[in-house]
């Protein structure tokens, strides 16, 4: 039987330290079956969280693998416009939270957000994108908000707890490269 041939996640998997084994198994069975996410989810989870953490390497293998996979170019610019957006949130929002004064809280935003109420895919996607995004910035109230809106449109907690361990793995992925 002949083996398929090595993706570029797969040689970037290979390039992983000793001491990364556990993220190298990890990135594979995170977006292996056993999520309650489509694949196209995943692919779009793992891809928006490797644009939040600015690793170039690691986006561009799992971008080539996704499409390799059928996901669909609105999904991928999704991804992208989920990560700048929550880039932008996840410090707002994260600096609402902790400043803890209610002045803060009170004051509007202004900061325009209007991709996220006309993705280019479906609201629950890009809920779930930004979702990775707020995992990662570490944003109580984006991950409130985020997860309330994953639950409005259908999804389910797991969805939600899929999306956070493909995120953490992304997010270890891109650390053990850089060792």
């Amino acid at each position: 039987m002949p083996t398929a041939p090595m993706t570029q996640l797969d040689e970037l998997r290979n390039a992983l330290p000793e001491s990364a084994k556990d993220i190298k198994l990890n990135l594979q069975s995170v977006l292996g079956d056993q999520t309650t996410l489509t694949p196209e989810q995943a692919w779009g989870v793992a891809l928006a969280s490797a644009y939040f953490v600015r690793h170039v390497e690691l986006a561009q293998a799992i971008e080539a693998d996704a499409r390799a996979n059928g996901v669909p170019d609105a999904l991928i610019d999704d991804a992208r416009a989920a990560a700048a957006l929550m880039g932008m949130n996840g410090i707002y929002y994260r600096f609402r939270h902790l400043a803890g004064k209610e002045i803060y809280g009170s004051k509007p935003a202004r900061l325009r957000m209007s991709r996220m109420a006309r993705p280019a895919t479906s609201k629950s996607d890009f809920e779930l994108l930004s979702m990775a995004g707020a995992i990662l910035a570490g944003c109580e109230a984006c991950i409130n908000a985020h997860e309330a809106s994953i639950l409005q449109h259908g999804l389910t907690e797991d969805h939600v707890h899929d999306c956070a361990r493909i995120a953490s793995v992304v997010h270890a992925t891109a650390i053990a490269l850089d060792m």
